[in-house]
């Protein structure tokens, strides 16, 4: 169970990653040279807090509470089928030496295939909870770039930038557009919603 928490707790840590590396990057083909060049006012770059729109978008709180609750029926599941190898385990150690040596070669063959069928039940699982959170998270990033698409309509900015754990080392406040990318992204899912 460490061990498949700590695979997970890995996978979203690189989900996170990517997406924020994405998000830099596809940000960065957006505002050519030449625009700045030719440009009077220059290159305007506005940036929002990632984690307030962890914090306070709900769609993605609805996103992680989901998760989590697979997370933890995919736990439960894999704590059944253990509890019932360890039953397994017992009842065949009860029966001991009353054992044939055939019945215990059978015993230690089912043990084993219990064992490769949970290990292997546990990486399947692991994979799936990961494409899946993949995919979730994706579509989070999806719903934030296309309401700054919106929001950005008129090319107030020619970058939007997520900040998160100080990959920015100045900003003016005067940019930070968080509260109203909060703002718009919950009426904007509200109005989807229903």
């Amino acid at each position: 169970m460490k061990h498949f928490n700590t695979i997970i707790l890995t996978i979203l840590s690189i989900a996170v990653a990517a997406l924020f590396y994405l998000q830099i990057k596809h940000n960065q083909h957006n505002c050519k040279v030449e625009k700045i060049k030719q440009s009077s006012k220059g290159c305007t770059i506005a940036y929002f807090e990632m984690d307030s729109i962890q914090n306070n978008f709900e769609y993605y709180k609805e996103v992680i509470k989901e998760l989590s609750k697979k997370e933890q029926e995919v736990r439960n599941h894999l704590a059944e089928i253990k509890n019932a190898n360890i039953s397994k385990l017992k009842e065949y150690q009860g029966k001991g030496n009353s054992m044939s040596p055939e019945q215990m070669n059978e015993a230690r063959q089912d043990l084993e295939r219990r064992d490769n069928d949970y290990q292997l039940r546990e990486q399947t699982e692991a994979n799936k909870l990961s494409s899946e959170t993949r995919d979730k998270l994706l579509d989070v990033k999806k719903k934030i770039e296309d309401y700054l698409k919106e929001y950005n309509k008129n090319r107030t900015y020619s970058f939007i930038l997520s900040n998160s754990s100080d990959l920015i080392y100045y900003k003016d406040s005067a940019y930070n557009i968080t509260a109203d990318l909060i703002k718009g992204l919950n009426e904007t899912y509200k109005f989807k919603k229903k």
